[in-house]
């Protein structure tokens, strides 16, 4: 096995691992849930941030990543860990909601 080939499975176990641990994290709980407990919001950014930060440096070795929103999740790393004190909760949370599952199979997908 090469090793690009390796860094390629790390990353996406990476990304894997984290979008199953923001589903633990957040799985009983509701909107009101997630605002009240800093623990749990810190945790999820940070999943996030490993999220965007794997995808990133994958996609610097498979250009055409075929995750639908590869720049956005660059993106959303960058704002989660420079932009630390102005994160939207409302943001990350429709993130958890909406986003990772999608991502989650994506990735699946790639392993395939």
């Amino acid at each position: 096995m090469e090793a690009n080939e390796i860094l390629i499975k790390k990353y996406l176990l990476d990304i894997e691992n984290s979008i199953l641990s923001v589903q633990e994290f957040t799985q009983n709980l509701t909107w009101n849930d997630y605002q009240a407990s800093k623990l749990v919001r810190r945790a999820v950014e940070r999943e996030i941030a490993i999220i965007g930060e794997a995808v990133n440096k994958l996609s610097k070795i498979v250009p055409n990543l075929p995750f639908s929103s590869a720049k956005q999740i660059i993106a959303t790393r960058n704002y989660v860990v420079h932009s630390y004190n102005n994160v939207d909760d409302v943001i990350i949370w429709g993130i958890v909601q909406n986003h990772l599952a999608t991502l989650l199979e994506e990735v699946r997908s790639f392993f395939q």
